[in-house]
Formats: structure tokens, sequence, C-alpha cells
């Protein structure tokens, strides 16, 4: 743990005479990060804050730390901007981080509940809804009229049941979204109120209300999702919102408005990237010639770590009807021989021993040979179901990482004698092994997919 000497420089502009002495001297307990290379993004024109913000971002794209730590939000959205905002962290997230590397027994996925907003009306007063108060004049208003036309919600509550997120949405027609007058022609799910409490942040709950939108959006064939946001007071949300395919398409009032295409039949894929495609038009997904497809055998104790509502989907006795319990960037670490893994690619996942089945379909995000413990926990990152000690028992040797999108589990995973069978595969499945696209259209096939 180090400090930018940037930040020095930055509290000492401080007029809180008070603030400025406190962090000075929190900030000083730490050492410094030195032989810093000078940033190149700074000019003659860049004001004092800025060309703080830019010193530090250039470390970090220098690779001088893992990760970035910061509750400035400005900061964060430079990050974004800079293509680095998958190692940028708030105190929240960076928290979850290191409980997941470090106290991985006690880190669940939590499920999304749907609910009327009437259910929730008597909690109203609560201080959860300060702020969403502090930035709607009326909200409470709002609210009820919204309860009497029976609006929904999803929820989630912390572990002594106390309401910690909410997303309020709503289905439009034709709405036009932006001041300017922009129109979003058909069915568009509004997600009208989104707020994840102090108190639960780092826990995935933006991307779990992301994942029951995607899924309500494609149940009820909106062709659009859209958001109202404030870029600087939630540059936590602007970043997932833009990993997710929203654009930024205008202003309302003094709000950005951000937009993801979802469309019903999967878009042309010309232009696109593999993963550019997944990204934009999640859940749809490239698996053209030009996309390799691999078969990712995974032990069953691993399965169930890494894809939670696994089980409760075969099941149903688990989850409770309209929850979301997984999330949608996952990481898998392993020792294949296989180096072939391009981003965009087409994963499998074989459920060994038990099952002996494949399950579930991703994407790769990125791909990774690498020998190094603490490099293997920053590239993970909020993804990671392994601790510390199990990276570095798997980094006394090369590791491959797999940060890869979960699009779904299947409704009839094919075992192996139906792999076998169809001639997917010769044998039994012990390492990463690259199907042809016709054996893949067959895995399919025999998925029910």
């Amino acid at each position: 743990m180090v400090y930018h000497p940037a930040s020095i420089e930055d509290f000492e502009r401080d007029a809180d005479l008070g603030r400025r002495g406190r962090n000075l001297e929190h900030v000083r307990r730490y050492p410094a990060l030195e032989h810093l290379v000078k940033c190149p993004w700074n000019t003659s024109a860049t004001s004092p804050n800025d060309a703080c913000d830019n010193e530090i971002l250039y470390a970090l794209e220098c690779d001088a730390a893992h990760a970035l730590v910061t509750e400035d939000k400005g900061l964060l959205t430079k990050a974004r901007a800079r293509g680095l905002a998958h190692r940028t962290y708030n105190i929240q997230t960076a928290e979850d981080w290191l409980r997941r590397l470090h106290q991985p027994h006690e880190v669940v996925l939590p499920n999304i509940h749907d609910v009327p907003l009437h259910s929730l009306t008597p909690e109203l007063a609560n201080i959860f809804f300060d702020s969403l108060r502090a930035g709607y004049d009326g909200f409470d208003g709002w609210f009820r009229r919204k309860a009497r036309e029976n609006r929904k919600a999803w929820t989630y509550r912390d572990e002594s049941g106390v309401l910690g997120a909410i997303c309020i949405y709503d289905v439009q027609t034709d709405e036009v979204v932006t001041s300017e007058g922009k129109r979003l022609d058909g069915k568009a799910l509004k997600l009208c109120t989104f707020k994840v409490g102090q108190g639960v942040r780092g826990r995935k709950i933006g991307e779990l209300f992301l994942k029951a939108a995607f899924r309500y959006g494609t149940e009820n064939a909106c062709e659009h999702i859209f958001i109202h946001a404030d870029v600087e007071k939630h540059a936590y949300l602007v970043n997932l919102l833009v990993d997710f395919g929203f654009d930024d398409v205008g202003s309302y009032e003094a709000d950005r408005v951000f937009v993801k295409q979802h469309p019903i039949k999967a878009p042309d894929t010309e232009g696109f990237s593999a993963l550019d495609f997944v990204r934009r038009f999640y859940p749809h997904y490239q698996s053209g010639q030009q996309v390799q497809k691999f078969l990712v055998p995974i032990q069953q104790d691993f399965h169930r770590l890494l894809f939670p509502d696994y089980q409760a989907l075969r099941s149903e006795l688990f989850t409770p009807q309209g929850s979301v319990g997984n999330a949608i960037k996952l990481a898998y670490l392993c020792h294949a021989a296989s180096n072939q893994i391009r981003s965009g690619d087409v994963l499998l996942f074989y459920r060994s021993a038990d099952e002996q089945a494949v399950t579930s379909l991703g994407v790769v995000d990125r791909f990774a040979v690498l020998s190094d413990a603490a490099s293997i926990a920053a590239m993970v990152s909020r993804r990671t179901v392994y601790s510390i000690k199990d990276i570095e028992d798997m980094a006394t040797r090369p590791t491959k990482v797999i940060l890869f999108r979960l699009v779904k589990h299947f409704p009839e995973p094919p075992a192996l004698k139906r792999l076998l069978k169809e001639g997917v595969v010769a044998g039994n499945i012990q390492s990463i092994t690259k199907i042809s696209d016709d054996a893949f259209s067959r895995v399919l096939a025999a998925a029910g997919a």
C-alpha cells in the first residue's frame, strides 16, 4: 500500500485547514510511490487538479501498482475514460475484493427479489430513502402514486433483512428520453430509480440488477433499456453501465441519459469484434466461424462456487422464483495446456464427476497466463471465488486466467454420453478442448438452446 505524491499536492490546496491537516497526517502513515515517470498527458493548459489526477492515473497505467483506491468521483470518471476502470476501486469495492481473497467462506452472492412497490411503502420513511428524497423533490408522493399503479422493483436486503438496494423499473413505449427530443421506438425498459446503499456496496448488487433488467427485457421484448444518471455523483454506476453496453445519448434536465440497445433478435455482427458485440448486445453473442469454441472442464466443487444459481435452477428449491443469484462477470483459473483462447471466444463449461454434462455458456473477456499470485489476484479482482491461498497454491506454476461473461445455463445440459454419441468428443473431457463449429451446433441442439 502506497500513496502517490500528487495526492499531497491535492490535499495542500484544501482551504479547510482542519481537514487538510488530518488528510496529510493520515496519508503520510504510508510510504510514497517512488521513481515516478512524468505524465505525458499534462500540458501547460492542464489545471492543477487535472494534472494531479493524470499523474496518479499514469502511474497506474505504467503498472506502478496493481490497483487504485479512491473516493474521488471525478478521478473514477477519468479512470473510465482512460480504460482503467477495471483497476480502480472505491473503499467499499476494494474491501469486497480483499474479503473475497481472504475470507471467501463469508462471501455469498446475494439474491435479487422482484416485489411490488406497495410492499415497501411501510419503509418509505427509513433513512435508506433519504438520498433519493434529497435528489428528487416530491419523491414520497411519486413513490406512492407508482405503488397505486402496481409499479414493481428489484430489491436486495442485507443479512438482517434491512433494505440495502432498490431498482424501480417500468416499460414504456415510443418514449422521448432526452431534453433534445431523442425517441426510443417501440418498447423500452426504464430503470427509474437505482440505488445501492453504502453498507452493501461491493457485493455486485448493481451487476445483478442489470442481469435482472436484461432478463426482463428479453422476456418482455423490450428493444432498449435506459436510465438517467448524474455522472459526477454516480461515477461507479456509470462505469458499470458503459461496461455493459450503455451509451450516453444526451441529457435530461441535469442528468445524462444512458441507453442500451437490447434487440429481440441478434443484430448484424459486421463491424463489431466478438467481445464488443457481447458487451453491447448481451445476452446475444457471436458464434460465427471467426469465434473459437472450447469445452472447459470444471470440478463440481468449483462449479458450485462459480455458478451458485445453477443448482437452484436445477432443483428449484434454493432460489425464490423471480430472483437473480449469479453475477455476469466471473473468473476461472486452471492449469490446462491450451494457450489458444482469445477475447470473444465461446466457453462451454463441462461439470465433471457428478453430472458429467455441459451446463453453461460464457464469452471470454480476457485471457492471460500468469505465475505471480499478486498479479492473478489483481486481474481476477471482484470476480473471484478463489481465496488468496488458492491463488498462491495455483501460482506455483503457470496459471491460465480466464475472465468471462456468463451468458446462460442450459435448460437441458447434454451429458457426456450424448456428446460421445454426437461425435463432439472422442473420450473423457479432462482438459480445455477446442471444438469445431459443427460440434458446437450439436451441443446447442442437445442442450435445447
